[in-house]
């Protein structure tokens, strides 16, 4: 993987933390740096599950790849949500 293809994923970590955290029902009380977080996190590993799927890489948008990195990250901001305690 090359900067540029680092650089990007992290910019569309970001999207998917935020998209995870709308998927999950009910107020989440963790910070939004930690959804963020969890959304980078999140997209990395739908991309390794993805190619290990073999469904990384077609034509156009990746909608099952991008469905997998959302489903990631919800149940990464579901996890983190009922674990998290402010201080």
């Amino acid at each position: 993987m090359e900067v540029t293809g680092i650089i990007t994923a992290i910019i569309i970590g970001l999207v998917i933390g935020a998209l995870g955290r709308l998927v999950v029902p009910g107020k989440q009380n963790i910070p939004i740096w930690l959804t963020l977080v969890i959304g980078v996190v999140a997209a990395f590993l739908g991309t390794l599950v993805a190619g290990a799927l073999g469904v990384a890489d077609t034509a156009g948008i990746d909608w099952i790849e991008l469905l997998i990195q959302v489903a990631f990250a919800a149940v990464g901001v579901a996890i983190v949500a009922g674990t998290y305690k402010r201080r």
